[in-house]
């Protein structure tokens, strides 16, 4: 029994230090990312933690000042509850609809015939253009009077809303410029659709099914997985819309009626033109809280409509 005790002990303390030692390597390849997550996402985190409970306006010391950031941001700041709802506004109808159009456009180009390459090329292109200078673009496209989708609407006898200086359109505008941008999500759909094995698809024709039954019982419970990854970044993206707003209302003033003053551009206001930084933490504090919990509820969710081949 002891012979047999020690020649246990003896393999653990050879496959112990092989393991260390491919830890080490390990460590040593991942040690750039922990060095830039520790240095650039931990680090700004735990102080936007700390500082949401003081009272900082860069030039002076933090003073501790407890919940009063929070109370104040909940009951006496109006325009945090209207950032909030265009935020939700923007989030609610942009991610359906986006996810939507990328999966349609995504089976669209599915399809084997000549050319496609050239449309799945013409249709991505918008994704990877620079991102000021699509706004400017939609700025002048979005014009009441001389834009091109009124101009083009007018033709059939249509009055074109004035948009970005309508505080009933401004937020549909913008909706409308993202969904130009779906190619992006639309080829991580294609490369999903590509992977679909062909057998089901003849098996149900064989079977008689209509290309809408083949679409609804085959096509989309395989492209789950990658629907729901789509919507649980583009939810956190739509969340941290900031860029578009802050140039196209000119330079973040919010738009008419402050329809366009999302959350990131009200913090973003609170930190850098009030220079309340304290209370622009805090509010971060809040973005933060409400991303994990809607992350949280989608995972807790998936289970039921997403499915694994």
């Amino acid at each position: 029994m002891a012979t047999t005790s020690t020649s246990k002990q003896n393999k653990k303390k050879r496959w112990t230090k092989k393991q260390k030692k491919d830890a080490w390597w390990g460590l040593l390849f991942v040690s750039p990312f922990i060095i830039g997550f520790l240095i650039f996402m931990l680090g700004p985190m735990l102080f936007s933690f700390i500082g949401s409970f003081t009272n900082y306006n860069l030039t002076s010391r933090m003073e501790f000042i407890g919940l009063a950031n929070f109370k104040r941001m909940f009951t006496q700041d109006e325009l945090f509850w209207k950032s909030l709802y265009n935020t939700a506004y923007y989030v609610i109808l942009n991610v359906p609809l986006t996810a939507v159009g990328s999966v349609l456009l995504a089976v669209l180009l599915n399809q084997r015939m000549r050319g496609i390459s050239i449309f799945r090329t013409i249709f991505y292109l918008p994704a990877i253009l620079s991102g000021v200078a699509v706004y400017v673009l939609w700025m002048q496209l979005l014009s009441p009077t001389s834009g091109l989708i009124n101009t083009v609407l007018s033709w059939f006898n249509i009055q074109g809303p004035a948009w970005l200086f309508d505080p009933v359109w401004t937020k549909p505008a913008l909706i409308l410029m993202k969904l130009w941008s779906v190619g992006g999500a639309m080829l991580l759909y294609l490369a999903t659709l590509q992977n679909v094995p062909k057998q089901l698809y003849e098996s149900a024709e064989i079977d008689g099914a209509s290309s809408f039954k083949r679409f609804y019982h085959i096509t989309l419970p395989m492209i789950t997985p990658i629907i729901f990854y789509d919507v649980i970044t583009s939810t956190i993206g739509a969340f941290q819309i900031f860029q578009e707003a802050y140039v196209m209302t000119d330079s973040g003033k919010g738009g008419p009626a402050n329809s366009l003053l999302f959350y990131n551009l009200h913090m973003w206001n609170k930190a850098f033109v009030a220079f309340d930084m304290g209370y622009a933490m805090a509010m971060s504090m809040i973005l933060f809280i409400i991303v994990l919990v809607l992350t949280f509820v989608n995972l807790k969710l998936a289970p039921r409509w997403v499915h694994y081949s």
